[in-house]
């Protein structure tokens, strides 16, 4: 019997990963990883170097990724069929050999392995390699905490509505904002609304090739790349806050 062994890379940079990610990678001999259709996929590039020259690959290429509405009944019935069809595969694949999922970040944390890792519970042996959620690489490469002493830090989906955004933007200290893309205008428009605006870092592709940190407010929010993230820190115990 083998395993399914979802390891969680880091958010982008190769010296990010674990010591045991890296062993696990480069001792790989099945390596799965999830990719838009026409894209290497960007688990994929991390590993880019590491695989051995005899790995086997199996791209699981989402049959949809922003063509139609995610909550609508055609994207939910696509997606669960895909995921269903890999848990399969995989499931059979682990009966003879060790298969290694890549996933960025921590898998735990928002990974896509979860739709599989809930459909194969009972089935196979599973096992789980954390690794840095990409927030944490944004955050140190703004270069400044983004919580201390008593702030209550809340890590929000740029796909909630925008009152929603709002209300809890107003009610929490630090904020991480995930999956921006498409729904940064609407982020600018909430964080303006809770007063938050003018703290808020944007900062684009953390830890990669092409790195950017700009304050929100000095940017037009038209356009903004799928590994995007929206910081805004907290202020608790700074030498300069209020006793």
């Amino acid at each position: 019997m083998g395993r399914i062994i979802c390891c969680g890379l880091g958010p982008g940079d190769p010296d990010l990963m674990s010591v045991r990610a890296d062993r696990t990678v480069r001792a790989a001999k099945h390596v799965a990883y999830f990719r838009k259709k026409g894209r290497p996929g960007q688990a994929r590039r991390i590993v880019e170097g590491m695989l051995a020259d005899d790995v086997v690959e199996y791209p699981m290429e989402y049959p949809v990724t922003t063509e139609i509405a995610f909550d609508s009944p055609e994207y939910v019935q696509l997606l669960a069929g895909f995921y269903d069809e890999w848990a399969e595969r995989l499931a059979r694949l682990s009966r003879a050999v060790d298969v290694v999922v890549l996933c960025e970040g921590d898998p735990y944390f928002y990974g896509s392995f979860m739709h599989l890792h809930t459909r194969l519970q009972g089935r196979v042996e599973i096992e789980v390699i954390a690794g840095i959620p990409g927030m944490v690489g944004c955050w140190n490469g703004v270069g400044q905490p983004i919580a201390l002493g008593d702030d209550v830090t809340t890590v929000l989906m740029g796909t909630l509505a925008e009152d929603e955004l709002g209300r809890r933007m107003r009610d929490s200290d630090a904020l991480v904002i995930m999956k921006t893309g498409r729904n940064l205008a609407k982020v600018r428009r909430a964080l303006a609304a809770a007063g938050r605006l003018d703290d808020a870092w944007l900062v684009e592709r953390g830890t990669m090739p092409g790195e950017r940190m700009v304050r929100l407010a000095e940017i037009d929010a038209a356009e903004c790349p799928y590994f995007a993230i929206v910081l805004v820190h907290g202020k608790g115990r700074h030498l300069d806050a209020a006793e």
